[in-house]
């Protein structure tokens, strides 16, 4: 998600805010509430505790068949697995070194992890949640989206300035291309079925073919300053691009390739998360600032901002019940997870 340089950014610019978060959720029964703020159109539902030390969580990803939701746990090294029906911790996965990236591919049965202590990227079953296969993830193993249709799974090696593809039929590296820069956040566009990475350090997007694991363009992308988060929303053929160094949040219109708007975001935007019933898209930021944005068939428009918790700039939604999940890592003491819901 991001490189220990860039996971610093933002320390000196939201310490105060940290704090008073921190003040805000107290010791009381009512402290998840207080710490709430903004004029976000969401409630707050539970608290589901997590396992494990109060440090750092990157990437989680949801399987709804399963109704299995899997968080990175970073500073605890595993996959934490929560049935989202129960509320409840299910599952903890052990021996993913560091790991920041995480990804359902339901249709497989299949959880890919991206460990960067090792520089792997780990298979896990759905099954037995045990982990079934190791694969060289680079030099800095971070985001993975997967192209249904070449059966390979793609790493943004953030670092080493390159993705990573993997044959997922036999779990090995078949490829490493090289992209210039920095890699951001890497995603599939069902539309034109090709992968989409962020070269932040170029202030680009680079559009690759999954089926010749090659370049096919570079767009250039104006008032981009370390443009990390991305999300694709096929159906209004856009994308949302979360630039880290600037706080924007910038919307691209992939006809034309062109950005067509610009929004303010909390500080540090990192994930991003789509429902589509509902059209909305969330945009979860370091400092603990989440923003909401309206997608219709040709615009973004922005419909909220808000402090769900401390530190939650890691989102995921449920486009069944409209829940979104923010884990944190330091709520009194102890990680949760904070179960938030359309008001």
């Amino acid at each position: 998600m991001k490189s220990t340089r860039a996971g610093h950014r933002f320390v000196a610019r939201c310490i105060g805010m940290l704090l008073a978060v921190a003040v805000a959720a107290g010791c009381s029964a009512h402290g998840a509430d207080d710490a709430i703020s903004g004029n976000l159109p969401l409630k707050h539902v539970e608290d589901v505790p997590l396992p494990g030390r109060a440090s750092r969580f990157d990437y989680e990803s949801y399987d709804p068949g399963r109704h299995l939701l899997f968080i990175a746990h970073l500073g605890d090294s595993e996959v934490v697995v929560v049935d989202t029906l129960a509320s409840r911790v299910v599952a903890r996965i052990p021996g993913v070194s560091a790991v920041h990236g995480v990804l359902a591919v339901p249709e497989l049965s299949r959880v890919y992890a991206s460990a960067t202590g090792t520089n792997e990227v780990i298979a896990i079953d759905e099954h037995t949640l045990r982990i079934t296969a190791r694969a060289p993830g680079g030099v800095y193993p971070d985001g993975m989206a997967y192209a249904p249709d070449a059966h390979r799974l793609f790493v943004s090696d953030e670092t080493g300035e390159t993705e990573t593809v993997i044959d997922v039929p036999s779990n090995r590296r078949i490829a490493t291309i090289p992209l210039d820069g920095e890699a951001g956040n890497s995603q599939y566009d069902p539309a034109s079925r090709h992968i989409f990475v962020n070269v932040q350090t170029r202030h680009q997007l680079v559009e690759i073919d999954p089926a010749s694991n090659t370049i096919v363009s570079r767009t250039d992308l104006p008032g981009a300053k370390g443009n990390h988060g991305l999300l694709i929303v096929p159906e209004s053929r856009l994308a949302l691009i979360a630039c880290e160094d600037n706080d924007r949040l910038l919307v691209l219109d992939m006809h034309s390739m062109k950005v067509v708007s610009a929004f303010d975001t909390g500080g540090d935007p990192d994930v991003l998360a789509y429902d589509p019933a509902l059209r909305t898209a969330y945009v979860a930021g370091e400092t603990g600032v989440v923003s909401m944005f309206s997608v219709d068939a040709s615009r973004v428009s922005k419909t909220g901002e808000g402090t769900v918790g401390p530190n939650a700039h890691v989102v995921a939604v449920d486009e069944q019940t409209h829940r979104s999940w923010f884990p944190l890592r330091d709520v009194d003491g102890r990680p949760v997870l904070r179960i938030m819901a359309p008001r």
